[in-house]
């Protein structure tokens, strides 16, 4: 996926006519199977291009720049998705969707094409023993030189606490 992020829920979206520049949250509604690969994966659905129409969890972001009142303000926005672009195509979920990613775009029928972009993708990073096993000790050191890296790979976690070998 050369190097971007998966969207998922929670993941935060902005238009580019909003007056105010106001962040939507975006809600995964069209299948309740596939998560993101984190810690604790299941509170993170993953977006497809198949979140369609108010799909967000306020639906608006403030006024919108496209709709003019006639008096100098502007009528508020009433989001709604009718297409996404720039998604991951090499993969189909089970709800026919394709994985949306930090850069996919959204099409509203005021704002036009591509209009809605996405702000944060959703996902935390979270530090794992994986990661701690390809670090450089060194370059660790220089980091958080309180941590020693190799200590804590000695350390076998359990659910029952802690295990010190």
């Amino acid at each position: 996926m050369s190097e971007k992020h998966v969207v998922v829920q929670g993941a935060t979206v902005k238009c580019k006519f909003s007056v105010e520049p106001k962040l939507d949250k975006l809600k995964v509604k069209t299948h309740s199977k596939h998560y993101a690969n984190e810690k604790d994966p299941s509170k993170k659905l993953i977006a497809t291009d198949k979140e369609i129409g108010q799909t967000l969890e306020k639906n608006t972001f403030g006024k919108c720049k496209m709709q003019p009142n006639g008096s100098g303000d502007y009528l508020p926005c009433q989001a709604v998705i009718t297409k996404w672009s720039g998604f991951y195509d090499k993969v189909t979920l089970s709800n026919k969707g394709k994985i949306l990613l930090e850069n996919s775009k959204a099409t509203c029928p005021i704002g036009g094409p591509d209009c809605i972009t996405v702000d944060k993708h959703g996902q935390k990073a979270e530090a794992s023993k994986q990661n701690l096993k390809k670090a450089s000790p060194e370059v660790q050191k220089q980091i958080n030189p309180m941590v020693d890296v190799k200590e804590i790979l000695e350390i076998e976690h359990t659910d029952e606490g802690t295990i010190y070998s």
